[in-house]
């Protein structure tokens, strides 16, 4: 096989097993109840110990990725993930768990500024949207996988049991990290950007804010979509449950064709903008047909949920190849970050707003983020829409 698709694919994998308990812990939530004799609360402040850890670590393990190559630190991070999820298996209580999860958070932060650096190292600019838009897939595949793991291995093994499969599969793709993983060839120094910052110009602010507003859509259907259905809709939960799964596929097809059409394209930011202003409509839809009860609020509801996850792709696609390999591991740290603050903040600001079963208020509010977010994104990047670093010498090494 070819090895530049070999390292795509192990970095899907490290991606999956990364988001698989980075996103996935709230499918611990009982088992942590009864096997610990947690509150909610408490079970809740747990499983917001990854997410807290990735926080801390992104921009640091961006800059170490940027000074010691993409191989040594996604091995690393996962391998102190895997180790501190084995340590919170045989561990009890809320701050030792926390603590545990914490740490496996801030190691699992590894992935998502190396991976993507990998990205731009090793394919050209026609073929880099498709290839992190394969790469941005491991998010809904890493829950899914929680989703369909976790319930059944905690109720049969107790939590040990859930975590013994999440700390397996990040020492899994350390291994797989450990022996096909290649850096790809180092940029000479001063050859991108004159040898200084890409943050000396407002290009990359202007993406990292655009990007996080458009997590705002994204979150709030993804928060309140099962509840909104049940609530306000009178579907059962399981049948709910079955669509926004289907969704959830549909989101991850969507992530791959959003890919392929900005290396047709040309651009990343141009079907950025067209996307922002796509989601800012289906927001309106669904804001008006929840407020007036309307069934038309479900399908905008079906239609938000594929399509607010398609700029994550092309957002960090376009930020790594401003930035160049000299400093696109922290340029994909801090895009991280505030994708995360905004991540975390978003469900309880607009839980504040839900009254009974009156969502309509809180998706009225997320209108604004996505408009605001295509006013925001530059209408090219000014060093050629695609990017000017170079692919890796291509290697056909089985």
């Amino acid at each position: 096989m070819n090895r530049r698709w070999l390292i795509l694919i192990v970095g899907l994998f490290a991606m999956i097993a990364g988001c698989a308990y980075q996103y996935g812990m709230p499918y611990l939530i009982p088992a942590l109840r009864a096997d610990n004799g947690l509150s909610l609360r408490e079970a809740a402040i747990v499983i917001s110990c990854p997410v807290a850890g990735l926080l801390v670590a992104l921009t640091l393990w961006g800059i170490a990725a940027d000074r010691w190559g993409e191989r040594t630190i996604l091995g690393t991070g996962l391998t102190i993930a895997g180790l501190a999820l084995l340590a919170a298996a045989s561990t009890s209580g809320t701050v030792p768990l926390g603590v545990c999860f914490f740490v496996a958070g801030a190691g699992g932060a590894s992935i998502h500024a190396a991976s993507g650096r990998l990205i731009l190292g090793w394919f050209a600019a026609h073929e880099r949207g498709f290839a992190m838009g394969v790469r941005q897939t491991g998010q809904p595949l890493g829950v899914g996988l929680a989703a369909l793991t976790l319930p059944p291995l905690a109720a049969a093994a107790g939590l040990p049991g859930g975590l013994y499969l999440l700390a397996g599969c990040c020492l899994a793709a350390a291994a797989l990290v450990a022996v096909f993983v290649r850096d790809p060839e180092r940029p000479e120094a001063g050859d991108e950007h004159q040898g200084g910052s890409p943050y000396r110009t407002p290009v990359l602010w202007r993406i990292h804010a655009a990007s996080a507003l458009l997590v705002v859509p994204q979150f709030a259907v993804s928060a309140f979509a099962l509840v909104y259905l049940v609530d306000a809709r009178g579907w059962d939960g399981a049948t709910a449950g079955r669509v926004l799964a289907v969704a959830q596929v549909g989101g991850a097809v969507a992530r791959l064709a959003v890919g392929h059409w900005s290396d047709r394209a040309g651009s990343r930011v141009r079907p950025m903008r067209l996307l922002a202003m796509a989601i800012g409509a289906i927001m309106i839809v669904l804001a008006a047909g929840a407020l007036s009860g309307r069934e038309v609020a479900t399908f905008a509801l079906l239609a938000a949920a594929v399509i607010t996850v398609t700029t994550n792709g092309l957002a960090f696609t376009a930020v790594a190849e401003y930035a160049g390999r000299s400093w696109a591991g922290r340029a994909l740290g801090i895009q991280n970050t505030g994708q995360n603050l905004l991540a975390a903040a978003t469900p309880p600001a607009l839980g504040a707003l839900v009254t009974g079963t009156a969502y309509g208020t809180a998706f009225a509010a997320v209108v604004a983020f996505p408009l605001a977010a295509a006013l925001l994104i530059p209408a090219h990047l000014g060093t050629g829409d695609l990017g000017t670093g170079k692919p890796a010498a291509e290697d056909t090494s089985d």
